[in-house]
């Protein structure tokens, strides 16, 4: 995971892009779809919340930023 910010983001923005925009996912699905992309898959996850990618409430987690295909 990219020290810097910026380039934090960047990488951040290309998972946020694996979730549905809509689609509500248990933590355990997250887990296994970050667990993919980086082996402190929670560590991932904090990143994707605490930069607005992800939204999560009662276990519950769903995309909320990042670039939208159309």
């Amino acid at each position: 995971m990219p020290a810097k910010r910026s380039r934090r983001l960047v990488v951040l923005d290309q998972v946020a892009r694996t979730f549905e925009p809509g689609h509500r996912y248990p933590e355990r699905e997250v887990n296994d779809v970050l667990r993919t992309f980086w082996p402190d898959y929670a560590a991932l996850r904090r990143y994707l919340v605490d930069e607005g990618f992800l939204d999560r409430a009662d276990g519950v987690y769903w995309r909320a930023g990042g670039t939208v295909e159309t």
